[in-house]
This record gives structure tokens, C-alpha cells and sequence, in this order.
């Protein structure tokens, strides 16, 4: 039975993982080491509570009942939990460390859910002290309003956890979708040329920025290739662009340089006001 979800990071995704936890009634605790980051996702989920309430699509009585259920915590000894999903660094020694640590605290049968796109559950559950119980959650950004989560199950993932995880995102009112453990699992790997194309064009004079993302749009898309980049964060683009290319190595995954060229001048996308587009 789980009650109770911890959130690992409070950055843009896992405060968005946390509201949706506390909505769907489970007790929820939110950790980051860093305070100014938790009291940031503190005020950006009552906004986003607030923002339900005017649009009439909840109570003020439920959304203050939604914020009671909710915890930020930045000391990691507080984290008790029946599951731990992480959104922190992809860095699978990050993943690694912060599991081992919670595994010493916790029940035996807590489960630990990476929130990770493109990084090896099979890897990472190597070096967890119960491999069994680690199983991939990826949610889609924004959390709170995208349905879909991949549930992904690593060579060592128990049948029971990866259906005991199935089962919270169906009590999340999400549609999970169950996959094996590949690289960039299934949504990554495919929308990889949406945004590799979509640059290579861009470097071939053939087509504008702003010119793509309008038929795409046109054509039913409700985000063109680079504006969800810059939704997404070129950081965390480029990233899962390098893992998948790393792994097949293959010319039709290779990272634009286009791509490249922004991160390294930290324009991310809308989290720090430039990417493809401005935004103020």
C-alpha cells in the first residue's frame, strides 16, 4: 500500500511532481538541500493551486487541503516514504548516491523511482542496495498537465514494483506506458528527429526558426520543435541527445551544433530568458 511519496529536487519538475502527488492525496514530502530552492517550488505550487481555483477547476477548500498535504524538507534524514521519486542532476552517480542514502533509512521495501530521460535504469539499480525496487518514472514537463509517464523497467526491476508504480500513476490520474529499459526509452528516442531535423534544416538555409515551428504548428503539433526546446531547457535537450548518440552511435542522432553553441552560452530556453526565442 503506498501512502506516502517523497519528491527528490525541487527544481521546475519535481515541485510539478510533488503538486501532483498532494492533489492525488497521497502525503507528500518535497527535499532539496538547498532552502531558497524549496521556498521558490513552495510559492510556485500555491501558484499554481491558485491559478485551479480562479479557473474554477478547484475549490479553495481542496486546494489548501492539496498544500496541507505537502512537506519541504531540506534535511535528507526527514525523507520517510513508501516511494522516493528523484528529479535531481542527470548524473547517475547523483541517482545512486541519494538512493543508497535513503535506502539506509527507509523500509526495505520502499521503491525508488528515477524521474530520469534518457540515463540507464539498469545502470544505475547496480549500484542501488535493493536493485529490485528501482524502477524509472519519467514524467513530461510541465508535470501537473502532461498525462503521459513512462514507467521503465530496468533488467533487475521486480514485476511487482513496475506494476505497483503502473498503479500510482493511474492513481495520479496519469497514462503510464510501460517500457523496457532502452535508450531514451520511448518518447526520447522518437521525438530525437523532431528536434535534429528541425535544427539540421536550420544549419542548411532551408528553413527559419520561426518558419518551422509555424507549420509544425499548422500541421497539428500544439508545440513547434524549438519552441518546446525552449520549454524543455537546451541543457536537458542536448543531453538526452548526447546519451542516445553515445549509445547507438549513430550519424542520425548526432547533437546540432547549433544546439551546442546555446548551451555552452547558458541559453537554455525560457528557465534563463533566451534560447531560440527571447522571453522576458
Amino acid at each position: 500500500m503506498i501512502n506516502s511519496i517523497c519528491v527528490i529536487g525541487a527544481g521546475t519538475m519535481g515541485s510539478g511532481i510533488a503538486q501532483v502527488a498532494a492533489q492525488s492525496g497521497f502525503e507528500t514530502l518535497l527535499f532539496d538541500i538547498n532552502t531558497s530552492v524549496l521556498d521558490k517550488a513552495n510559492s510556485s505550487i500555491q501558484k499554481s493551486l491558485q491559478s485551479l481555483v480562479e479557473k474554477q477547476k478547484m475549490s479553495a477548500a481542496d486546494s489548501n487541503a492539496v498544500f496541507q498535504r505537502l512537506q519541504f524538507v531540506s534535511d535528507v534524514t526527514h525523507c520517510i516514504a513508501d516511494v522516493f521519486i528523484e528529479a535531481i542532476v542527470e548524473k547517475p552517480e547523483a541517482k545512486i548516491s541519494i538512493f543508497n542514502q535513503l535506502a539506509a533509512i527507509n523500509q526495505p521495501a520502499a521503491i525508488f523511482a528515477s524521474n530520469t530521460s534518457s540515463l540507464s535504469i539498469s545502470l544505475i539499480q547496480q549500484s542501488i542496495i535493493h536493485p529490485e525496487r528501482v524502477v524509472g518514472m519519467h514524467f513530461f514537463n510541465p508535470a501537473p498537465v502532461m498525462k503521459l509517464v513512462e514507467v521503465v523497467k530496468g533488467e533487475q526491476t521486480s514485476d511487482a514494483v513496475a506494476t505497483a508504480i503502473y498503479e500510482l500513476c493511474k492513481k495520479m490520474n496519469k497514462v503510464p506506458v510501460l517500457c523496457k529499459d532502452a535508450p531514451g526509452f520511448i518518447v526520447n528516442r522518437v521525438a530525437r528527429h523532431y528536434y535534429l531535423e528541425a535544427m539540421k534544416m536550420v544549419e542548411d538555409g532551408v528553413a527559419t526558426i520561426e518558419n518551422i515551428d509555424a507549420i509544425m504548428e499548422a500541421s497539428g503539433f500544439k508545440m513547434g520543435p524549438f519552441k518546446l526546446m525552449d520549454l524543455i531547457g537546451m541543457d536537458i535537450n542536448l543531453a538526452v541527445s548526447t546519451s542516445i548518440y553515445e549509445a547507438f552511435n549513430e550519424e542520425r542522432f548526432k547533437p546540432s551544433a547549433i544546439q551546442i553553441d546555446k548551451v555552452s552560452k547558458g541559453e537554455l530556453g525560457r528557465k534563463t530568458g533566451k534560447g531560440f526565442y527571447g522571453y522576458s
